[in-house]
């Protein structure tokens, strides 16, 4: 899961004082079964609310819920019931945010102590669980100090005892993704929409929300993330991705067997879709195509399925295979492979920095570059 871990208000709203606290909308939504979540402030409107302000609520209650994705929604509401159950059983009042409550919450995470000795929570989980409960505080009107030496110092503690290096998901590399190809169904609809999928996410370099996100056409869906639109040379993705609108041009390969325009052309013609989300179910045996789209986990699925039957990183046991890939892995296997000038790749990725780009180039700048010979040796 990615979580923005900058916490997010909501936008000024005309006429404030009529309507309900916006900030109100956004605890409704995350609401836990923790009594004290319990008294927060109801959003439903006064009695008496003119109807025009009614619909405004509404409006204002869906413009909170598309401030953050669905996943963050979650990981946000999760964390929070965590850090709530916890004090509960300690004994703690929520509010206000005490420091040396959440530096003791921390603690209790390292040490495996939340939960009943239970195991222990990495370093990137608990910096996440502090970005959730600054936010939630936020939306509470309170502000989490996360400088406060109650916090800050044992949060350095925990990195210097228990950080460990980051575990990033293998890329996908050409060759690769040409042996997962093969494993494939051919000649069904299944198999298309599978290589079409790869292929896309790979050339790409999209997430795996992107994926299932496109559309045929532009506003053909209230869920939709963007859209595709065929050229002469390639294909033009317009896609809303986590750091806003951008676009994605990807050329038409050197075969009709690895295009990826190709892949696309022929699944949406043979599954005769002219109209809304790209990526369907396939039902009824491999010959049905549903009307809704695939969900994002379906994508981490498919690589993972597809490049065990290929046997990638066949020397490694099964398990440890089935942890090395996830839809990340096709989106690193483009940046790790495309030879060209890196601001390139950057522009592809969608990344505002070329330091975060590099993180996804695996294996590319290894060695080729060696400083011991430079040196003289």
């Amino acid at each position: 899961m990615n979580i923005n871990t900058d916490p997010k208000s909501a936008s000024e709203i005309d006429d404030a004082d009529d309507l309900p606290d916006v900030v109100d909308i956004i605890i409704e939504m995350g609401r836990s079964g923790d009594p004290e979540a319990q008294n927060l402030p109801s959003p439903a409107p006064p009695s008496g609310t003119p109807a025009h302000l009614e619909e405004l609520t509404q409006r204002a209650r869906g413009y909170v819920e598309a401030a953050s994705s669905a996943n963050t929604r979650r990981a946000y509401t999760s964390d929070w019931n965590h850090f709530s159950s916890w004090c509960r059983r300690q004994g703690f009042a929520l509010m206000p945010p005490d420091p040396q409550t959440i530096g003791l919450y921390i603690t209790a995470c390292a040490s495996g102590a939340v939960s009943g000795g239970r195991k222990p929570n990495s370093v990137s989980t608990i910096e996440r669980r502090l970005s959730s409960l600054a936010w939630n505080y936020a939306q509470r009107g309170q502000t989490l100090d996360r400088r406060d030496r109650h916090i800050a110092t044992v949060l350095a503690g925990i990195r210097n005892r228990h950080a460990a290096p980051p575990r990033q998901k293998e890329a996908i590399l050409p060759e690769d993704l040409i042996a997962m190809l093969e494993t494939l169904a051919r000649g069904t609809l299944r198999g298309l929409r599978d290589r079409a999928m790869l292929l896309i996410g790979f050339a790409g370099a999209l997430r795996r929300s992107e994926i299932v996100g496109l559309d045929v056409g532009r506003d053909q869906t209230e869920d939709g993330r963007g859209w595709v639109e065929f050229y002469d040379r390639g294909l033009l993705v317009t896609l809303r991705g986590k750091t806003g609108w951008r676009e994605v041009e990807i050329g038409r390969g050197s075969s009709d067997a690895t295009c990826p325009v190709a892949a696309l052309q022929t699944w949406l013609r043979l599954a005769r879709i002219e109209h809304g989300p790209l990526f369907r179910r396939v039902t009824g045996g491999g010959r049905k195509v549903g009307a809704e789209r695939l969900h994002d986990q379906e994508v981490a699925r498919l690589v993972k399925r597809a490049a065990l039957a290929a046997g990638v990183c066949g020397d490694l046991p099964e398990g440890e295979r089935v942890k090395r890939f996830a839809g990340h892995s096709l989106r690193a296997g483009l940046a790790s492979s495309a030879e060209v000038d890196e601001r390139y790749v950057q522009k592809q990725l969608g990344h505002a920095s070329a330091e975060m780009t590099r993180r996804y180039q695996r294996r590319r700048d290894r060695f080729r570059v060696n400083l011991t010979k430079a040196a003289g040796l």
